[in-house]
């Protein structure tokens, strides 16, 4: 500060991850942003919520405080699905756990609030977003209050904030008072009644708190509607604002949600002068361990439309897809080939769902979904227009990128940057719907037949989840024929090309809709496939999902149904095992997994010394 010659910081952003300078961290795209704006942004990661001296290490903002957890929610950044603490954090230096405190945003409102009592104070990112109204938590296993509410915050910024956080910015320095910005598009605001600043506009009362929190079926039921409502009022084009009440005179209102970005606007954001490197006070401990694979990966687009019931991306970033221009690509790769540390490969191209390149119809073009359909489940909308040409077109441009043109480039080149050679190797790691490819007819099979010539080295990670029709159709994704098809596909275009390539499936346990017996026809399956996983991704119910609904109520929103959950460490723990039956220290488990489930025929099968499986992993 003393050598920029300011006096003080107009906004000082608090963060639960330590800082890396990239366009993948929440932090430094909106403090670039704000920067961009013409904003002093002062950024404190990872303060230490134990001294109250951590939060006033850049003296008191002119404007305000922003806090955020940082890009995972912390209670999923700290455990487990099995609750189990775990050992590392991507996002802190050295990948050392323990440097940020559990429910990080309400800790660090907290002793913001402590240390500058009357200090304008804006939440946001993904704990925020997907705990913006009444919730429930797994952790505590009870239904919280919104925590806009429980953090004392004055604004709650929800999904991709930087238009939010932008204008909120301009209007708190011209003067106005943060108490009388209430009507800014994504964002939640506290009052004393479901008032908002568009008089006479139509708004939708959410049950209230009181209402969702209980044990009993009407509670159950008053939660799935409570999220139902939301997801009816989630397209940026129709939505109404949303009131939700708590106790007798607390209500916490949110706006309708912000429009997507322009392709020129998001060109602009990627493209603002990123280090693209962790703060140089980490490289004692080695650096932050989530910046490996992100420093030298392009975000091509933002949003999904695959509506997978298990991912809050829906749920905070949206289903509408805006993209990238292919040059605003190529102009991004050229600095990543000038960065010194460049060795020639590109980690990744993509974004949410790397071949969601761009919206699949004309309302999402224009920045808005149907409320009350899916474009892929449980059938694909005979609107949607499949089309994989825009983003081949992007990747042979970048399969192309000679040495980086210097023009306009800051800074001398390394003479021997491995980067000066051009682009040796452009893989896709974001995860394809294979499903969607199907339904590209002209550019399917040139996009598979691209994907596995130049944008694979060695595995291709899928996620089909599951095989079940029943707990397939409770995920929100079609039906299991369309993995088969991909599969067949996949391996006859490897043959074809002369490579050895092969697929490596992630596939979830007790989702909800799974029992024991759909455990074991996964497991069965496995076993046909001579393929056994390394790691299974149990369910894990966080906030903001509609799984999540499914497992605490038992009931489907979508038609408010009973649905059959697997409650409990218990049957959650044998239908992980059942996924990894070969392990001797499972053993016991399938055992009686098989027994409960009735299969003691299957026992031979499953534990016996029969037929070995394939170990290698991947080998599908």
């Amino acid at each position: 500060m003393d050598r920029r010659g300011w006096d003080c910081c107009d906004f000082i952003f608090v963060s639960g991850d330590a800082y890396g300078d990239h366009p993948s961290f929440a932090v430094a795209v909106v403090s670039r942003v704000l920067e961009d704006a013409g904003f002093r942004v002062g950024i404190i990661p990872q303060p230490d919520w134990r001294d109250p001296g951590a939060y006033t290490v850049l003296g008191r903002p002119r404007l305000g405080f922003l806090a955020g957890a940082g890009n995972m929610d912390s209670m999923v950044a700290h455990y487990t699905a099995a609750k189990k603490k775990r050992s590392q954090d991507a996002y802190s230096p050295g990948g050392k756990a323990g440097l940020r405190p559990d429910r990080a945003l309400l800790i660090y409102a907290e002793g913001i609030r402590r240390c500058y009592k009357n200090i304008p104070l804006i939440i946001g990112g993904i704990e925020a977003s997907l705990r913006r109204f009444a919730h429930y938590d797994y952790w505590s296993d009870k239904v919280r209050r919104s925590i806009l509410l429980d953090s004392k915050a004055d604004i709650l910024v929800y999904g991709m904030g930087e238009r939010a956080v932008r204008e909120i910015a301009r209007r708190l320095d011209e003067g106005e008072e943060l108490r009388d910005i209430r009507d800014v598009r994504g964002t939640c605001v506290r009052a004393q009644g479901p008032d908002f600043a568009a008089e006479g506009q139509p708004w939708v009362r959410l049950p209230d708190y009181d209402a969702v929190k209980g044990e009993d079926s009407g509670a159950f039921r008053a939660y799935a509607e409570h999220f139902r409502l939301q997801q009816q009022n989630a397209d940026p084009l129709s939505a109404r604002p949303l009131a939700e009440r708590t106790g007798q005179d607390r209500w916490v209102i949110q706006n309708p949600p912000a429009l997507p970005l322009k392709q020129d606007e998001l060109d602009r954001i990627y493209e603002l002068p990123y280090v693209r490197r962790a703060h140089p006070v980490y490289d004692s401990a080695g650096g932050i361990p989530a910046m490996g694979e992100l420093t030298f990966s392009l975000t091509a687009s933002r949003g999904c439309f695959g509506g997978c019931s298990f991912c809050a991306i829906t749920f905070h970033q949206g289903r509408a897809v805006s993209s990238r221009s292919r040059e605003s690509l190529l102009r991004e790769a050229r600095v990543l080939m000038d960065h010194g540390d460049f060795k020639g490969y590109i980690h990744d191209v993509g974004g949410p769902t790397a071949n969601f390149y761009g919206p699949p119809c004309e309302k999402q073009a224009r920045g808005g979904f149907c409320p009350g359909r899916e474009c892929l489940y449980p059938r694909p909308c005979p609107r949607l227009r499949a089309d994989h040409g825009p983003y081949l077109e992007a990747l042979k441009a970048l399969r192309k990128m000679a040495p980086p043109d210097r023009a306009g480039i800051k800074g001398p080149a390394k003479k021997n940057s491995p980067g000066r050679g051009g682009i040796k190797k452009i893989f896709i790691r974001s995860g394809i719907r294979f499903d969607y490819l199907e339904l590209d007819r002209p550019r399917g099979k040139e996009f598979l037949e691209t994907l596995c010539r130049f944008h694979v080295s060695g595995q291709l990670k899928v996620a089909p989840e599951h095989i079940s029709p029943k707990v397939l159709a409770a995920m929100g994704k079609g039906e299991p024929g369309a993995y088969e098809r991909f599969k067949t596909e996949y391996t006859e275009t490897n043959r074809r090309l002369g490579l050895k390539q092969y697929l490596l499936p992630y596939f979830m346990s007790s989702h909800p809709g799974s029992n024991l017996a759909e455990g074991v026809e996964l497991a069965l399956y496995l076993k046909k496939s001579r393929f056994i996983p390394d790691q299974v991704q149990d369910f894990y119910p966080t906030p903001g999902t509609l799984s999540t609904v499914m497992y605490h109520t038992g009931l489907d929103p979508r038609n408010m149904e009973p649905i059959y959950t697997a409650w409990g460490e218990g049957e959650k723990r044998l239908q992980r095992a059942l996924l990894q039956y070969h392990r001797p220290e499972f053993r016991a488990l399938v055992l009686k997994a098989l027994r409960r489930a009735g299969r003691e025929d299957l026992i031979a099968a499953l534990t016996g010394d029969g037929e070995k499986p394939d170990r290698r992993q991947g080998r599908c």
